[in-house]
C-alpha cells in the first residue's frame, strides 16, 4: 500500500501533508469534498456513491489515493488498470471506468487509466494536485505499467470552436497560444497529449471532446508504443 509525507507552503507556512491509499473510513469526507467541487447545479448523483468508492477499494486499492493536510482530506485521486492500444484508442470515459465504478480493472493492464482527480476547492494552489498525479507515476514504476494514460477535458475549447478543430485547439494550448485550464495543468504535470477523442464524455464546455494525455515510464523497456 501506498504512503509518504512532505510539506506544503501556505502563506510560507509548512503544513504536513500525507498522501495514502483511501479506504472505507474516508469515504464520507471523499463525498464531502466532491460536494464543495461540484455544487449545484451540478448533479448530486454524479458525485461519488458509496458503491462506487467501495468498488474502487475492492477492485484496486492500490490504485485509490487521497491527500490529507494536518489530518484533514481535501483530495483524492482514482485509477484502474487498462490493456491500452493506441490503434483502438476511440473510448468513452463511461465505458473505460465502468460509470466509475471501475468493475473493467484488469490487473494484468499495461496502463494505469485515471479516473478522477478531485482537490477542495479551499485547498487549491499548494500544488495537491501535483502532488497527487505524482503519487500516480509512483505507481506506474512500481506496477511496471507503460503509461499512465487520461482523457483531459478541454473546457475553455467552445470559445475556440469556430476557428480552431480540436486538434488545432490542443496545439495552440501546447504552443501557449490559449490557456485551458485542465490541459495547461496536465501538462505542468509532465503529461503529453496524444490524441483527440470525439464523445469522450457529456461537457458542452469541452463539446464532448476530450484529449487522451500520457505519462510515459521512463523505465519501461523498446516496445511501449502499445
Amino acid at each position: 500500500m501506498y504512503r509518504k509525507q512532505f510539506y506544503v507552503f501556505r502563506d510560507n507556512k509548512p503544513i504536513l501533508t500525507t498522501i495514502r491509499n483511501y479506504t472505507p473510513a474516508d469515504f464520507p469526507a471523499l463525498i464531502r469534498i466532491q460536494q464543495e467541487c461540484f455544487p449545484p447545479p451540478f448533479p448530486s448523483e454524479l458525485w461519488w456513491s458509496e458503491d462506487q468508492l467501495q468498488s474502487h477499494v475492492k477492485h484496486f486499492p492500490e490504485g485509490t489515493l487521497c491527500i490529507e493536510l494536518d489530518g484533514k482530506l481535501v483530495g483524492s485521486m482514482t485509477s484502474l488498470l487498462v490493456d491500452f492500444d493506441y490503434n483502438n484508442a476511440e473510448h468513452t470515459w463511461t465505458d473505460m471506468t465502468d460509470n466509475g465504478y471501475i468493475r473493467t480493472h484488469n490487473p494484468k493492464g499495461n496502463t494505469l487509466y485515471i479516473v478522477d482527480l478531485c482537490v477542495s476547492p479551499t485547498y487549491r494552489g499548494l500544488g495537491l494536485g501535483k502532488w497527487l498525479m505524482l503519487s500516480m507515476y509512483d505507481i506506474v514504476i512500481e506496477k511496471k505499467c507503460v503509461r499512465l494514460l487520461g482523457g483531459s477535458r478541454m473546457p475553455n475549447y467552445h470559445r475556440h470552436s469556430n476557428e480552431l478543430n480540436p486538434e488545432e485547439y490542443v496545439k495552440a494550448v501546447v504552443r501557449g497560444d490559449v490557456y485551458d485550464k485542465v490541459i495547461s495543468f496536465l501538462l505542468r504535470c509532465g503529461r503529453m497529449p496524444k490524441k483527440v477523442i470525439p464523445n469522450y464524455l457529456e461537457d458542452e464546455e469541452s463539446l464532448n471532446y476530450g484529449v487522451l494525455m500520457e505519462w510515459r515510464n521512463p523505465f519501461f523497456p523498446d516496445g511501449g508504443n502499445l
